[in-house]
């Protein structure tokens, strides 16, 4: 397989393609699911809710921070990880534009 020109696409496509790469595993939509439902830092409590190990819960949280979507902060010896809500958002509104797009058409196949 060739290599991925992704400088023939515009910086939102790209942007939004590596948002969802992110999001493409349900580990990590349990991971936000979980954060979105605390509406707090978690602090090590993902292990026992999600029922994965450490270390792959700890590769995932590495996938969502690298574009953004949770930011982490250490405290003492525990790493605490919430949603980044800035760049939530902004993703939000990203995939509504996205999902409004669609225009009713009755002529498509």
């Amino acid at each position: 397989m060739g290599v991925t020109r992704t400088e023939i696409f515009t910086k939102e496509q790209n942007e939004l393609a590596t948002m969802m790469k992110a999001l493409a595993h349900p580990a990590r939509i349990a991971i936000i699911q979980q954060l979105l439902k605390t509406e707090a830092c978690i602090c090590g409590d993902l292990v026992t809710e999600i029922g994965l190990a450490q270390a792959t819960i700890s590769q995932h949280l590495r996938e969502l921070k690298a574009v953004g979507i949770i930011q982490g902060t250490i405290e003492g010896t525990s790493v605490c990880y919430c949603i980044n809500e800035e760049v939530w958002n902004h993703y939000a509104e990203t995939f509504k534009n996205l999902f409004t797009d669609l225009k009713s058409s009755k002529n498509c196949c």
